[in-house]
């Protein structure tokens, strides 16, 4: 390794080759739609009010008796039909969320049984929005090292379950959804993981978190009349610190792989507020026109909007293979992080 201060470290020739890429990319989104004007008679709020402060119009909801596990399932199937590989291809399964099926076991383990893959590991991460990220980041390194050459990482919620539809702050920002890749090894021509980033700010725990179902706050009547159970965010936190820790970790992980913003092709920012998204487009220096956007559709969908977003744009084309993506997010924690990529 060379020290930060040489400056010859981040010479694109000083640089190793990605040691793993993506295969495949999938997604799933629920069928039901909601839009605006529907939150309108669950809550106070308007169409316009919400869609001039977050760029949000309609978010997907899960159906009855639909549970994360079937999300995260079938955005995996159609991430290892892109890969042209099959469940006995995988060595792991990695999946980002903060609402699985269940407490115990993880989210992993019923989406392993779904998708019948074999006695391999599954885990999960509790990012919450940089679930993805991280994920995908444990996965480069587990191939990297050999100790897997095939993982699946899902970014996967199903927020509508555990929001308080009385409070505004929250209820208008969420959707449900699940987005997937397949990580496998590089070949050798450039493309791959060129770089990853990754922090975590414990301060900042309590300014987006769902404070109630542990060991510190068991639950009891009490907390579940008070909503404790549900998400609570402060949301002039969040957005102080988004706008400057998503460039942050961008710029970091722009110079670990050798590039500048001049030469990236896309962005796939965390798609949480369309104001955030501006100001990180306006520090990098990168035109918003480049930034793959759907939070239109699909509101906040934690972890699971960067893959969506990914899906999109590689299916209908605008992501093309050997161009650089940027991958951007940010979650409760605060944890957050980025990823460079040539497709």
């Amino acid at each position: 390794m060379t020290s930060s201060g040489d400056a010859t470290a981040l010479q694109p020739s000083k640089i190793p080759p990605p040691k793993s890429r993506i295969l495949g990319t999938g997604h799933y989104t629920p069928a039901r739609v909601v839009p605006n004007t529907e939150l309108e008679k669950v809550v106070e709020t308007t169409d316009s009010w919400i869609t001039e402060r977050t760029g949000i119009r309609r978010r997907h909801l899960a159906a009855d008796g639909e549970v994360t596990s079937d999300m995260a399932a079938a955005a995996g199937r159609r991430a290892l039909e892109a890969a042209g590989l099959n469940v006995a291809d995988l060595d792991m399964i990695i999946v980002g969320t903060i609402s699985g099926d269940t407490p115990v076991p993880s989210c992993a383990v019923h989406v392993q049984r779904k998708l019948g893959a074999d006695d391999i590991p599954a885990f999960d991460i509790s990012a919450a929005c940089a679930g993805f990220v991280y994920g995908v980041t444990i996965a480069d390194q587990f191939i990297a090292t050999g100790a897997a050459t095939c993982v699946l990482v899902i970014g996967v919620e199903l927020l509508s379950r555990i929001l308080d539809w009385q409070d505004r702050t929250t209820c208008v920002l969420f959707g449900d959804g699940a987005g997937a890749v397949v990580l496998g090894p590089a070949k050798g021509d450039g493309r791959g993981i060129l770089s990853t980033r990754i922090f975590t700010d414990g301060s900042l725990a309590e300014s987006l978190a769902i404070p109630a179902g542990g060991t510190a706050e068991p639950l009891t009547e009490e907390r579940l009349a008070a909503k404790r159970n549900k998400v609570q965010m402060i949301g002039q936190d969040i957005f102080r610190v988004a706008i400057k820790n998503l460039t942050s970790a961008s710029t970091h992980a722009l110079k670990a792989a050798g590039l500048t913003s001049a030469e990236l092709d896309w962005v796939v920012a965390h798609q949480a507020n369309l104001r955030i998204i501006n100001q990180v487009s306006s520090r990098l220096g990168f035109p918003l026109e480049r930034f793959i956007l759907n939070i239109e559709e699909y509101g906040n969908t934690s972890s699971a909007s960067i893959p969506i977003a990914l899906d999109e744009a590689v299916r209908d084309g605008r992501i093309q293979p050997g161009q650089t993506v940027l991958l951007c997010a940010l979650g409760a924690g605060i944890s957050w992080g980025a990823a460079m990529v040539r497709m």
